[in-house]
């Protein structure tokens, strides 16, 4: 398994790129590949991320101490995954867990042994996950959608209704810094988290999904006197660091899953920006 290591960009360097450079420090084109894990691992708070799509096989995570220096690779991590695509079982040191689309698993540091399988080959599952170092470890636990604390913002005026699933976040799960959830937009709605704030305290991945083959997001990015876009298609994911908006506007409705990593769990310890500073 190839490992894609993004190393860290600064604010500086970033108002340098052009589209291709940006692509290339921030943008993971495929996050899917038909019976692999895919995974980058990424400086900015030491986030990794990809996909698991099981298919004609049952794919195990495999030995990635040497990697990560570790003995394995939740010695000292842990990881939050959620299920975009058909039924699926994650097996967790011999224990399985039932998880369907829209379903999430958290799992502790000191896990060793993962395997992930689908139900059906005709409709696989979907896994995309995130993983952060920990310090501290936590029971692994299955997350239905119900059990996800979730809040329906926006309105119709502003092109932003959607609803806000917390699957790992403190009151639902237990975890030492990794923070997800999915935000699924209305119909109608195309705008997600903005007005725009940023978060020194936190980095953040953002997985776009739901799209059409021939819709894209366009997702803002960038210090919010110093924004820039990247177009993002169906079931791609963007790193986006603290100094940095993370905001974006879709063809169509969407959905996408956020998944942060930092200082603290608090999840609305943001630092709004004014509509009127944005440049």
């Amino acid at each position: 398994m190839q490992i894609d290591i993004r190393q860290s960009c600064n604010a500086a360097y970033t108002k340098t790129l052009d589209t291709e450079g940006l692509r290339k420090e921030f943008v993971v084109e495929q996050i899917f590949v038909a019976d692999q894990i895919t995974m980058t691992y990424s400086h900015v708070d030491r986030l990794v991320f990809g996909g698991i799509m099981p298919v004609a096989a049952v794919v195990t995570l495999p030995d990635l101490g040497k990697t990560y220096g570790t003995s394995f690779f939740l010695e000292r991590r842990e990881m939050g995954v959620i299920n975009i695509g058909g039924d699926g079982v994650i097996v967790v040191d011999g224990v399985e867990y039932a998880i369907a689309a829209k379903e999430a698993l958290y799992i502790g540091k000191g896990s060793k042994d993962l395997s992930f399988k689908s139900k059906s080959a005709a409709n696989p599952a979907k896994f995309y996950y995130n993983s952060t170092p920990a310090h501290a470890a936590y029971p692994t636990k299955k997350i239905t959608q119900e059990m996800a604390s979730p809040q329906t913002m926006g309105d119709v005026k502003n092109s932003n209704r959607r609803t806000i699933n917390k699957y790992i976040v403190p009151g639902v799960v237990d975890s030492c810094q990794l923070v997800m959830g999915m935000t699924v937009l209305e119909e109608g709605s195309m705008w997600n988290t903005m007005p725009c704030h940023t978060h020194e305290r936190r980095m953040e991945v953002y997985f776009y999904f739901n799209l059409q083959a021939d819709a894209a997001v366009f997702h803002l990015m960038g210090e919010p006197t110093e924004t820039r876009h990247v177009v993002m298609r169906n079931e791609q994911a963007v790193i986006s660091p603290s100094w940095s908006i993370h905001s974006g506007v879709g063809t169509q409705a969407y959905t996408f899953i956020w998944g942060m990593c930092g200082e603290n769990q608090t999840f609305p310890d943001m630092d709004h920006v004014a509509m009127t500073t944005l440049k």
